[in-house]
């Protein structure tokens, strides 16, 4: 049994053909194996808030998903909306083309805006590693450091890769125990998991949770 890797994941669906019967068996997985959370749509952040009640299981909500390519003023009112709705933890995607511009400076501020209306609920950061050079992961980093979040995350999933050891081995190098990491794509496997969290990561986000422990 795997159990005791279960706190590690972040139970996920977020196809644009997800129904609402499907989340309800996700929730009551999540439930059964006390994953970290369950990580939706914002449609769904009602739904999932109110099948986890009573669980120890959060409800967990993506921002600015996938393309992170939304005005800071839309990704707030999603952040805020998703809160209202009963979300725990956000998963916010950057603006990747303003990474590509050096202009961190945006990427920082547009960062706090949204921690600001987050408190003390968890902020995860999607930086899409798969598109970034290494000097733009670690200078991405430092602006979710200085936005004062919680976590950098690897991936959307919807882009041209996930998560990779090497990656997560980077990450870690550059936050070292100032940030949380989590790996988010691809990961298809027990081995592939193991092998993410023994490299630093401390979430693991999958659409197959319930195998990867079984």
């Amino acid at each position: 049994m795997l159990n005791k890797y279960c706190k590690y994941i972040d139970n996920t669906l977020l196809s644009p053909q997800a129904t609402e019967t499907q989340i309800k068996t996700l929730c009551k997985e999540s439930r059964k194996y006390g994953f970290a959370s369950v990580c939706v749509n914002p449609c769904f952040v009602k739904l999932v808030n109110k099948q986890l009640k009573g669980s120890k299981v959060k409800t967990c909500v993506v921002i600015g998903f996938p393309l992170g390519a939304n005005t800071t003023a839309t990704k707030v009112f999603e952040a805020k909306d998703a809160i209202k709705n009963g979300a725990q933890e956000l998963d916010m995607v950057v603006n990747v083309g303003k990474v590509k511009e050096n202009n961190y400076r945006y990427i920082t501020k547009e960062i706090a805006a949204i921690k600001k209306v987050c408190g003390n609920k968890i902020l995860k950061v999607i930086i899409e590693t798969c598109l970034l050079t290494n000097k733009e992961k670690v200078a991405l980093c430092k602006c979710i450091k200085q936005a004062k979040a919680d976590f950098v995350k690897t991936s959307t999933g919807f882009s041209t890769g996930g998560a990779t050891v090497a990656d997560i081995k980077l990450l870690k190098k550059s936050v070292k125990n100032t940030l949380l990491i989590k790996a988010s794509g691809g990961i298809k496997t027990r081995e592939d998991m193991i092998k993410m969290i023994k490299a630093g990561a401390n979430r693991i986000g999958t659409s197959r949770g319930s195998i990867l422990v079984k």
